[in-house]
């Protein structure tokens, strides 16, 4: 199966290429001439790489059609991007690409959206306007558009801008004080392992409709709160925890968890229980 991969030096992306090739895939990944691709150590010669600035067509060949595209890269905001830096990223970018997975006759085009509400910020706004795009190009055309609406990912190598893995290195490094909102919103964590066993599942259908949403967590959820104790007792931190420092966020989500009605009927379950996936975070983070 040969595949073409965004994102693949990011947390999500780099554990999908490492699964794709230990599957025998042939994995293209587009990436930005300044990646650093140290996810992918001990991968770097089994991935065929493509720079997004010799143009996205050069990645493309009509005669060896990719069978699909998997798209993970992009811009949650947090460093201060302008909206235009996001609006190109997760929208832009990933509307160019479409348009050339439809001309160059690739089959499917996964894309891994967020359970976030459009409109909370820029990042959630230009995703959802994207997968919008996709359905309306879908609809229109022989390629086929698998959403993913991926709930609260964690694991070991994740982002250090990430909740979970701020609050896993604040604990383990007894930062004084954690300053937190009251933690009474319920949140669908899904261990990193769950997540690409569903992604392989999905690249392994053949029966998949024009336009389809799939929704990957556990289907459980627990408060902010719960997780955060959770971590604080597992690594037996003795930072001080403050759930009275921040106040919700305006459109603030209070409950999230994914219904996996779908992936179940597709054979799917998750297999990691909250605990063993923190220590196991914790050990190999």
């Amino acid at each position: 199966m040969k595949i073409l991969l965004t994102g693949a030096s990011g947390f999500l992306g780099s554990h999908l290429a490492k699964a794709f090739v230990n599957s025998g895939y042939e994995v293209h990944a587009l990436i930005r001439k300044e990646t650093k691709l140290s996810r992918l150590e001990g991968y770097e010669n089994k991935l065929i790489f493509h720079s997004r600035e010799s143009g996205l067509d050069k990645a493309f060949d009509k005669n060896n059609p990719y069978k699909a595209i998997v798209h993970t890269a992009t811009c949650y905001g947090r460093n201060g991007e302008k909206d235009t830096e996001i609006f190109d990223v997760n929208l832009k970018y990933p509307l160019d690409l479409l348009e050339n997975a439809v001309l160059f006759d690739t089959k499917v085009f996964f894309n891994t959206d967020t359970v976030l509400d459009k409109y909370l910020n820029s990042y959630s706004l230009s995703k959802k306007q994207f997968v919008e795009w996709g359905r309306n190009i879908s609809e229109r055309s022989s390629i086929r558009f698998c959403n993913i609406k991926l709930e609260h990912m964690y694991g070991p190598g994740d982002d250090d801008t990430k909740f979970t893995t701020n609050i896993i290195n604040s604990c383990l490094n007894n930062v004084p004080v954690i300053k937190l909102t009251p933690g009474e919103q319920k949140r669908d964590f899904i261990y990193i392992k769950d997540v690409i066993s569903a992604y392989q599942l999905l690249m392994e259908c053949s029966e998949l409709p024009s336009f389809e949403d799939f929704e990957l967590g556990t289907g459980d959820m627990i408060s902010i709160r719960e997780f955060v104790e959770t971590v604080h007792n597992i690594t037996t931190s003795k930072s001080k925890l403050d759930f009275t420092a921040y106040p919700y966020r305006k459109n603030e989500l209070m409950e999230s968890k994914a219904d996996i009605k779908k992936l179940a009927e597709l054979g799917w379950k998750p297999k990691f229980k909250l605990i063993d996936a923190l220590q196991e975070t914790i050990q190999f983070g």
